[in-house]
């Protein structure tokens, strides 16, 4: 099942878009898992003695989540028995730590049953929402 974003296929990663935040939907139960995911992340080696950061794709065409019950009935149902929405697209990690945590806070994922989410962790400045997205509020 690929992602979708406003109802329409997502597979190209628009410019200056580093996250994002989704909700997966187990259509045989109906339970969701919220969560962020990066496009990209960085690698740190070491060359000729020197640190070189070199960015490489994420799976996210392929994410199904990370929590360890998702994940079991993705493999128990099957992968077609899920949606991948994107809920959100963030310019910046702090965005979309921001966004996914606000997500499931505003949908109380952690008290109703109807989630697959078990905890919330997010550590966010105030200055890593200075460039946030304000239309995405």
């Amino acid at each position: 099942m690929t992602w979708t974003y406003n109802k329409e296929p997502f597979t190209e990663i628009p410019d200056g878009y580093v996250a994002f935040v989704y909700v997966i939907t187990n259509t045989v139960t109906g339970k969701k898992y919220v969560g962020k995911k990066l496009f990209k992340f960085t690698r740190t080696s070491k060359r000729k003695g020197k640190r070189v950061k070199k960015q490489i794709d994420s799976d996210w065409l392929d994410y199904y989540g990370s929590n360890k019950e998702l994940l079991s009935h993705v493999d128990l149902f099957g992968k077609e028995k899920f949606t991948r929405e994107i809920l959100y697209l963030c310019k910046s990690k702090g965005e979309a730590s921001y966004m996914e945590a606000k997500e499931q806070f505003d949908r109380d994922a952690l008290i109703s049953e109807d989630y697959y989410n078990e905890w919330i962790m997010v550590r966010v400045r105030k200055s890593h929402m200075k460039k946030i997205n304000l239309e995405i509020l």
